[in-house]
């Protein structure tokens, strides 16, 4: 007669019968049972190098999926590792659910012992400790629509020891999450907050039309390009959902501080933007200067006046973006095209994101070169991931690029997720090739993801711009007439170190060597490593106005 089931193992199912399709998991004592009831289940086991990345990678196939993100790790350090991302994912609205062990209750010493709960929710995310097996298929089932409803991240920690315990529950699993989400229709706005909204556009001159991702979600692009061209208005994005207008010839492309001179210009001319779901961050605004004579009119189902430290909305419009945008449109008074003109247009084609000229420097290439070979070459249709620091700003202006082919996470300002990121994008697009951008600072910290990648047969092809440094640290240092010499590590072979681990690696030495490599590596696939030497010199525009150059600063 076989032994029943184990709490594990109806754990397990209670997290199949999710719909869990990817799992992301570096395995313990207090998980690996669970986690290997759950690939037996049919879910897709990715078995990470490190914890976090097994959450970063969840966040970014969130983020492409529109799904709940799902990883495991062990009890006490494995969950510690989990500080960084956790902020990442609340910041980012992320629904992301962890299954976490914990030490078990029937010791009285562990030396992985530590009090997980009070971490996990210092960073915004949710935290329950399960203790009665019996009750864990509902709390862990109400964990996923946790997540769902309060778009953050949940974390259930279960002692391995009630893991192990025979199961003497019901032999039914708990109704899943999705069954019990409310069914609701998108929010039309009220006739007199639209009456409103109407007056102010309609006495506006200048108006842009800015859509962040809670436009992308609800489809609101069209609306958009809509009401911006029935008010004489032109069109921007936030970073994360730069690309959503990327064919459009009075598109702004990014507002903040990646925004181009020409951006930044007609920026400075509005009297209104129209934030169509967006969050009003502190970057997208660049702190409040990139509109110095601009109210802001926001369309979001939640509404906020102010926003990381500053008012940022004047104006609101309680509604779904899309509804929000069609009724806002229907309601203004048509005007004809000014500001829209052909010279405009011609301008933002035109012209360059960064102008600036600096020395040319032998054996090392101008970033903005590099962004420039690749935008021409790559194929329009492979997924680019934005991973953060000093060097994303180049790897942004690539005007080709449509938002649902672009991937950035970047809430908590940290380096050293592209790598996880990457993976996430390559777990929920499968059929696609992901391009990701990165720098070596980031790129080093969790370089041990290579090995990952190339285990799970992912196709990855990695640009790692090698300034040899921490390119904003050496910026910052240098405009303060500071030695350098502590953000400063040479330049790592990244080319020998994919070799190194079964992958393809380049040195990029020539550009015009780009296309035929392109080629190659869309015949063969698999995860590749480009090692792209560029000058510490070239800052980014941002850069460059926080912290001028020493010469130019003296």
């Amino acid at each position: 007669m076989s032994a029943g089931p184990k709490v594990y193992d109806v754990l397990a199912q209670t997290v199949a019968q999710e719909e869990v399709k990817t799992c992301f998991a570096l395995l313990g004592d207090a998980n690996m049972k669970f986690a290997t009831r759950l690939a037996e289940a049919g879910t897709r086991m990715i078995y990470v190098r490190h914890e976090h990345c097994a959450v970063a990678a969840s966040l970014s196939y969130a983020r492409k999926t529109g799904d709940v993100g799902f990883a495991t790790v062990t009890c006490g350090p494995g969950l510690t590792q989990l500080m960084t991302i956790l902020p990442a994912a609340v910041r980012a609205s992320l629904p992301v659910v962890v299954f976490a062990g914990e030490t078990p209750l029937k010791s009285a010493w562990y030396n992985q012992a530590i009090d997980q709960a009070p971490l996990v929710t210092a960073t915004g995310a949710a935290y329950h400790s399960l203790h009665h097996p019996e009750r864990m298929p509902a709390v862990l089932r109400d964990a996923f629509l946790q997540a769902r409803l309060e778009r953050r991240p949940v974390v259930v920690g279960i002692p391995f020891d009630l893991q192990n315990l025979a199961w003497e529950g019901a032999s039914d699993l708990p109704v899943p999450s999705r069954q019990l989400i409310p069914v609701v229709s998108p929010i039309p706005p009220h006739e007199e907050d639209l009456a409103r909204a109407a007056e102010l556009v309609n006495k506006a001159k200048r108006v842009v039309v800015m859509a962040g991702l809670g436009a992308v979600e609800a489809g609101a692009g069209p609306a958009c390009r809509a009401l911006a061209k029935a008010c004489d208005g032109l069109l921007a994005t936030t970073l994360p959902a730069r690309g959503l207008f990327h064919d459009d010839p009075f598109s702004l492309k990014v507002a903040g501080g990646y925004a181009t001179n020409v951006a930044r210009a007609c920026f400075a001319e509005a009297d209104l933007i129209v934030a169509v779901g967006v969050s009003l961050a502190h970057h997208n605004a660049d702190g409040g200067k990139l509109w110095p004579n601009a109210d802001v009119l926001q369309i979001d189902v939640a509404p906020r006046t102010t926003s990381q430290g500053r008012v940022a909305a004047q104006h609101h419009l309680r509604a779904d973006a899309r509804l929000g945008t069609e009724a806002l449109t229907f309601a203004i008074e048509r005007r004809p095209a000014s500001w829209r003109s052909a010279d405009l247009a011609e301008r933002i084609i035109s012209s360059l994101p960064d102008t600036r000229e600096f020395p040319e420097e032998a054996g090392v290439h101008d970033p903005r070169d590099v962004v420039a070979a690749l935008e021409a070459v790559l194929p329009a249709d492979w997924e680019m991931v934005n991973s953060s620091g000093h060097c994303a700003y180049f790897a942004a202006h690539m005007p080709s690029r449509p938002q649902e082919k672009f991937m950035t996470i970047r809430e908590f300002g940290a380096i050293g997720n592209g790598t996880s990121f990457a993976m996430g994008v390559a777990a929920a697009r499968p059929e696609s090739t992901v391009v990701l951008f990165d720098g070596d600072g980031s790129l080093l910290m969790h370089v041990q993801e290579l090995e990952t990648m190339q285990r799970h047969g992912m196709n990855i092809l990695i640009v790692a711009l090698n300034d040899g440094a921490y390119g904003s640290e050496i910026h910052k240092l240098r405009s303060e007439g500071l030695d350098d010499t502590g953000a400063v590590f040479g330049r790592t072979d990244f080319a020998a170190i994919a070799r190194g681990f079964g992958l393809g690696g380049e040195t990029i030495s020539d550009l015009s060597a780009l296309p035929d490599l392109v080629a190659d590596f869309g015949k063969t696939g698999g995860t590749a490593v480009w090692d792209v030497p560029i000058s510490d010199h070239v800052s980014s525009p941002g850069m460059a106005r926080a912290y001028p150059p020493r010469a130019a600063a003296e």
